[in-house]
């Protein structure tokens, strides 16, 4: 999955020859003629190219930049940098196709961005000026070409999948003794589960296309069918254990983290945060991201610059500072998400490259849900059934 960083180095060499000095004749010396002037170095590869106003404007997702990465490209460029947070990839969407957003960097996901894309709402990068581009995976770039063919617009930020996270301690106790069952999908959607667990609270996060297609998945459907009668089926299947459902969450680490559920359906990395963040306070409950047996909903969040982007050559030096390998260790060492970038793979702690929920195995990878995306009509048949499903109607 890797590819190794290539660098050219061009050095230029000027040898100046000396000749033998010869004696004056009597006449008149004839005017020298000027020496050659040198010749000129080669031109140095163009550095950074700026903006003239050094401001950068990005939206992105909550909990989601390792900290210092904002400070450290902003003392070594001298661009302010107006770091913003949405909470669902509706809300961005909802914003760009508003226009006039405001942000030159969006991070939508791969299922949103490619009608964003076909919806000329994103601007192909200017690759000569991201060098870093060469740091990152050619076989995971290929993944992207169904959103973006040719890689032209978008740039991995972290990828992850949408799964079952459970805090351990909680969930046995809520079980009293019944066995996990071996699909971890069962413990959110099936109600033989789900009325033991609501005792200990059970979380989904509040997004239609994070919940609609691991259900319709669940069901044995395309997790991006076209066909609205697979969405009913999805919701009548949902509608059996609504009554159990506790919360529907834009702040899962906190949630997961403050106890409000013991099992939810969230992000891998959020669930890893969230484990992370427990054991820093000190707590004792441990929090698990499960790989369930029937797979589970593979995404990747993109960085791209806005049609509309006031400073897109701003943009292009923070895609390519992002993609230093000590920036890509760091998403998955404080974040718990892999970015694709194979140059920082020896900048990553051992415990998170070993990690199966964060560098998933070849063999699981296998049984991943690949993102796809949605007709018109079918995102309109997935968010009535996500409305009807959390009215409880």
């Amino acid at each position: 999955m890797k590819k190794q960083v290539l660098a050219l180095a061009i050095t230029a060499v000027l040898l100046a020859a000396c000749g033998k000095k010869e004696e004056p004749a009597p006449a008149p010396a004839a005017p020298v003629a000027a020496a050659p002037a040198p010749a000129a170095e080669p031109a140095k590869p163009a550095g950074p190219v700026f903006d003239d106003e050094k401001v950068l404007n990005i939206y992105n997702w909550p909990d989601y930049i390792p900290e210092g990465m904002i400070a450290t490209f902003e003392k070594e460029t001298g661009i302010k940098v107006n770091y913003d947070t949405f909470e669902t990839n509706e809300a961005l969407h909802a914003k760009l196709v508003a226009g006039n957003s405001g942000y030159d960097i969006v991070v939508p996901g791969t299922v949103f961005a490619k009608p964003q894309i076909e919806g000329g709402l994103l601007q192909p990068l200017k690759k000569d000026q991201i060098p870093n581009l060469a740091n990152l995976d050619g076989e995971f770039m290929k993944t992207l070409t169904k959103a973006d063919p040719d890689n032209q617009h978008l740039v991995p930020w972290g990828w992850g999948f949408t799964t079952v996270g459970i805090n351990k301690t909680k969930l046995e106790k809520a079980l009293g003794g019944m066995p996990m069952p071996e699909n971890a999908w069962d413990l959110v959607f099936k109600p033989e589960y789900t009325s033991k667990l609501k005792s200990c609270g059970i979380a989904y996060l509040d997004s239609p296309t994070e919940i609609i297609p691991v259900a319709l998945h669940y069901i044995g459907k395309d997790a991006y069918s076209n066909d609205p009668a697979d969405y009913k089926a999805a919701n009548e299947m949902l509608a059996k254990v609504r009554k159990d459902i506790r919360l529907f969450s834009s702040t899962m680490i906190d949630d997961i983290a403050g106890g409000k559920a013991c099992a939810a359906i969230g992000w891998s990395g959020d669930i890893n945060q969230a484990a992370a963040r427990v054991k820093e306070n000190g707590g004792k409950d441990v929090i698990e991201a499960l790989l369930p047996s029937s797979g589970a909903l593979l995404f990747v969040d993109a960085m791209a610059i806005t049609k509309d982007a006031k400073h897109p050559n701003n943009a292009m030096a923070f895609i390519d500072y992002f993609l230093r390998p000590e920036n890509a260790a760091a998403m998955a060492n404080e974040m718990g998400y892999p970015t694709g970038n194979k140059a920082g793979m020896d900048k990553v702690n051992p415990e998170i490259a070993g990690n199966k929920t964060i560098f998933v195995e070849s063999d699981y990878m296998a049984k991943m849900i690949p993102p796809s995306s949605f007709t018109n009509e079918a995102r309109e048949a997935m968010s009535n059934a996500y409305n009807s499903f959390k009215k409880g109607k």
